[in-house]
């Protein structure tokens, strides 16, 4: 199933950006004394989407077929 590979890799780099865009906004907020413009709190809300979005689709993946379980190899 390389589309799921490519979905969680995506999901992955989105959930990174949003990480990114966050530590931007509070950064730069705050600063000059201006308000602080909410862009932090809605990076980590689109953070926090993207997450129950991803664990949703691989719960659904997992029930449907599309990926199996395949645990650590046991050492001999």
């Amino acid at each position: 199933m390389w589309v799921m590979k490519y979905f969680v890799a995506l999901a992955f780099l989105g959930i990174l950006a949003s990480l990114g865009f966050a530590l931007y906004f509070m950064l730069k907020d705050g600063r000059d004394g201006r308000a602080k413009s909410g862009g932090m709190a809605r990076a980590l809300t689109v953070r926090i989407g993207l997450s129950v979005v991803l664990f949703l689709c691989v719960l659904v993946a997992w029930k449907l077929g599309y990926i199996q379980p395949r645990g650590l190899p046991l050492g001999k």
